[in-house]
């Protein structure tokens, strides 16, 4: 699966002109909580976070009168407080880059580009959408986890397994396991009783973990 399959098509955008205090009224009218910066051209020329606004405001316990503080905040722009270096990727790029990218740099978000032009936006809502997809989470079914061998074959047989009982496979995911050596598998399926299915995967498991109808 491709970034452009999960992306959030013509985001909201605004342009470094655009002062803090509008800002943080339009994060809020719109439910947001960053936005793409742009140039008049449609070039992405920056982001800004919720956070970065918020920092810019000043504190509640400042001396400055009511009239100070909204003529500072009329006059502080995005422009001061976005970050200009924004780490971008393509509509091509697979979702589980753009995973590993927000997870080593701990960012919430990535602009979406093409030929510096700003097409989209993917966050870690999309994926945490996905991932619910990945293990079937809105679906009911028998949900099994089971550390398995890192051998060959092995999901091959998990699967042939359930297929000989009749059930059908909602969800398979693979994560790690305790060492090198074996796999965590949690499966979700439907169509099969949850003693039976214990049963028939029982054999190829090193050790069931957890096993519940859902």
């Amino acid at each position: 699966m491709l970034v452009h399959e999960r992306m959030s098509r013509n985001p909201y955008t605004i342009t470094e002109e655009t002062p803090v205090e509008e800002a943080l009224k339009r994060m809020r009218e719109f439910h947001v909580r960053r936005f793409p910066v742009v140039s008049k051209a449609g070039k992405l020329v920056g982001i800004v976070a919720e956070r970065d606004l918020l920092y810019a405001s000043p504190s509640p316990a400042t001396s400055l009168s009511i009239y100070e503080l909204h003529y500072l905040l009329s006059k502080l722009t995005v422009a001061e407080v976005m970050t200009k270096d924004v780490i971008t990727v393509t509509e091509d790029t697979p979702v589980e880059d753009a995973a590993r990218i927000m997870t080593d740099r701990k960012i919430g978000s990535l602009p979406v580009v093409r030929d510096g032009q700003l097409v989209g936006i993917i966050t870690e809502t999309d994926l945490f959408k996905l991932f619910l997809e990945l293990l079937g989470a809105r679906k009911k079914g028998v949900r099994l986890t089971m550390l398995l061998p890192d051998a060959k074959g092995t999901l091959a047989k998990v699967t042939g397994a359930i297929a000989e009982r009749g059930g059908n496979i909602i969800a398979l995911g693979t994560f790690l396991g305790e060492d090198p050596t074996n796999n965590l598998v949690t499966v979700k399926v439907a169509d099969v009783p949850k003693a039976l299915l214990v049963d028939t995967l029982q054999p190829l498991a090193l050790r069931m973990i957890d096993v519940r109808e859902v």
